[in-house]
């Protein structure tokens, strides 16, 4: 179910056929995901990729840079944007080289509509996850940040395994101390139980500072 306007995916379509954007463009819009068709590799460089759940579907031979070598031109970029690879020239190293590069899946036109949409189901799928993910990681960083630097100090000890009676002998600070800052940060962190404040200090990557 396609949410609101603004959550609306997004599927791009490179292909120098516009007989073969068209097809796509009315297969996708029928379901109501969003459409933006485009001629070259180079024009979705220029684009501003909205802030939604999108993919790519990719012809693999185009005029100047490949299809494959535009994937590996993302991945270099840090575009995380999940690609479906299509091509009227299939051959098994190429659908290797094209999923251990992370694409999503490779059709050999010509190609069922609901094959298409399957792998544009699961590529959208994939990328609201690592959206989902990497939205979790910014909040908690923004969270990270109000903590004071003792406090800093006080979740990574926390975090690897130290009881309160452990990081006030590690920090040199009364253990009542301790707590206190202890306290602080899980109303900071937002955190519900200390297995909850534990599993956000390991999303963030925080880990004891060695002395």
């Amino acid at each position: 179910m396609i949410g609101p306007l603004e959550s609306q995916p997004m599927v791009f379509v490179i292909d120098d056929d516009p007989s073969v954007c068209k097809a796509l463009s009315n297969v996708f819009r029928s379901v109501g995901l969003g459409v933006d068709v485009l001629g070259s590799t180079t024009q979705l460089l220029e684009r501003r990729i909205p802030d939604v759940a999108s993919c790519l579907v990719l012809d693999i031979r185009l005029p100047g840079l490949s299809g494959l070598d535009f994937q590996a031109e993302l991945s270099k970029a840090n575009v995380h944007i999940p690609i479906i690879f299509m091509t009227g020239h299939g051959d098994i190293p190429m659908t290797v080289k094209a999923m251990k590069g992370g694409a999503v899946d490779f059709l050999t036109k010509p190609f069922r509509d609901q094959d298409m949409l399957d792998a544009v189901v699961t590529a959208i799928e994939r990328d609201r996850s690592r959206r989902e993910a990497e939205k979790i990681v910014v909040d908690l960083q923004v969270l990270f940040e109000t903590l004071t630097s003792r406090e800093r100090e006080v979740l990574a000890l926390v975090a690897s395994g130290l009881m309160n009676k452990q990081i006030a002998a590690e920090l040199g600070l009364a253990e009542i101390t301790v707590k206190i800052h202890r306290g602080h940060i899980m109303k900071k962190m937002g955190a519900r139980s200390l297995a909850d404040l534990v599993r956000k200090a390991e999303t963030l990557g925080i880990h004891r500072i060695k002395r």
